[in-house]
């Protein structure tokens, strides 16, 4: 299988357009004409995990954080370029997903909500613009008698789709102006004299990639030599997409509880604990990774706690004044029991692919008792 093909499957599961604009994801190393057989999927591309993919005979590593942040001015064999110039020379790929998969619905922030079991959560910030596009409304007014043939050829185009619907739109009645002048052929009335026409006012919505189709298909159907139409971009202010999660629990728990359910998903032994230990907890808001930036976002939601990967010192003391409690499983643990959510979408769709998980991808730190 080629790399276009793993492609396709990741853009539906992460599309790219979710990653925030300082992030590097993509296909970021490797050769597009290799087969790939063997997938590794880790959180992090080190040193130890470039062995275990040559091991296993992995194709293609497809790793949480990129490889590559920013422009390398030299690569090699030791130092921190020492896995990219190790991938190169056994010709193994690295695909990153990172902030993609942090934003997309069914990722990893909605992965830890679902450990809190948030009802219907909402993302907290660092909003990205939905890959599919906006959704726009055309608005034309038709003749009476054209506005059937005029509305049927706009939801032929695919305007009028919302959700499980077909063929949405609105029609009113009103009176429409116009003065024909020199040069023009008018559908209805002559030239010079201004002219009086019951018009249906008929709008309807269309996805972004079919505005174009749309518009033409209006023109083609309309009676009048030159249509009027607005086409007015819609702004959804309640499905916003974006970092972060928050919600009221399906049940109040205890900081107790929270912790007991944070161990059994994540395998996680050690946490860092800010503000109030002993507390009901009934609105909460999640963030995999360092999500520090948008702290103050989860407090003016008044969420009891925050769970997330890590605080900076600043950050944590403001935590804190406000009364917030925050559990820190550290970066890379708030993240990496999501790879087995994403190994079986996959498994799901390539049947002539190995998944493997990595066994060597692990936290930098080590946490233990002085």
């Amino acid at each position: 299988m080629k790399i276009e093909q793993i492609e396709r499957l990741l853009e539906e599961i992460a599309p790219l357009k979710l990653a925030q604009e300082w992030d590097n994801v993509g296909f970021l190393l490797g050769d597009r004409r290799r087969d790939i057989k063997t997938i590794l999927l880790t959180i992090d591309t080190t040193m130890a995990v470039v062995a275990e993919a040559k091991a296993a005979k992995a194709d293609l590593i497809l790793a949480y954080h990129p490889i590559i942040w920013d422009g390398l001015k030299k690569i090699t064999a030791d130092g921190p370029t020492a896995p990219v110039y190790a991938l190169i020379r056994e010709g193994i790929g690295v695909f990153s997903i990172h902030t993609a998969f942090d934003a997309v619905l069914g990722g990893v922030n909605d992965a830890l909500a679902e450990i809190l079991e948030i009802q219907d959560p909402k993302p907290l910030g660092d909003f990205v613009a939905d890959p599919k596009g906006p959704q726009y409304k055309i608005v034309t007014f038709v003749p009476t008698d054209s506005v059937n043939q005029v509305a049927q050829a706009l939801y032929e185009a695919g305007a009028g789709a919302i959700g499980h619907y077909s063929h949405c739109g609105f029609q009113t009645v009103g009176t429409g102006t116009f003065k024909p002048l020199k040069g023009a052929n008018p559908t209805i009335g002559r030239r010079g004299k201004l002219e009086e026409v019951q018009e249906i006012r008929l709008e309807t919505v269309v996805s972004a990639d079919k505005v174009q189709a749309a518009v033409a298909a209006l023109r083609r159907a309309h009676p009048y030599e030159t249509p009027a139409f607005d086409v007015l971009r819609h702004y959804d202010v309640e499905n916003r997409l974006g970092l972060g999660r928050f919600g009221r629990l399906r049940k109040p728990l205890s900081v107790q509880q929270v912790l007991d359910r944070i161990r059994r998903a994540t395998g996680t032994k050690a946490v860092g604990i800010v503000g109030p230990q002993k507390r009901l907890v009934r609105r909460a808001a999640v963030c995999a990774g360092s999500c520090g930036k948008i702290l103050n976002a989860v407090i003016d939601e008044g969420c009891d706690l925050y769970l997330t990967g890590e605080l900076k010192h600043h950050q944590a003391l403001a935590a804190g004044e406000a009364g917030l409690t925050c559990l820190c499983l550290s970066h890379s643990n708030s993240e990496r029991f999501a790879l087995k959510i994403l190994a079986r979408k996959l498994k799901k769709h390539l049947r002539n692919v190995t998944i493997r998980l990595s066994k060597h991808d692990k936290d930098p730190f080590v946490w233990k008792k002085i």
